[in-house]
């Protein structure tokens, strides 16, 4: 599902309009957005927990070359569904 289905589905189950349900899906991942960058996480009960995690330094392979190399340290936003 792409953020369009989505805006449909939404709107579809609240009788708002595609405009109105675009807002408050955008304004949601937005939302989202904004409380990982603070380094919170966000847990809502039946649909997911939302968190960034720290990613240690690893080593890889380059797959066009074979050359081996390091990847740096980084940090990634992790989502797990609740169902």
């Amino acid at each position: 599902m792409n953020k369009n289905e989505l805006i449909e589905a939404v709107a579809a189950k609240t009788n708002f309009s595609k405009a109105q349900a675009g807002r408050t899906v955008t304004a949601l991942a937005e939302t989202i957005i904004e409380v990982l960058q603070k380094g919170d996480s966000i847990s809502l009960p039946g649909f997911g927990t939302f968190e960034v995690r720290e990613r240690s330094e690893r080593s890889g392979r380059n797959p066009k070359t074979g050359e081996q190399l390091k990847i740096a340290a980084s940090q990634g936003a992790q989502a797990y569904a609740s169902l």
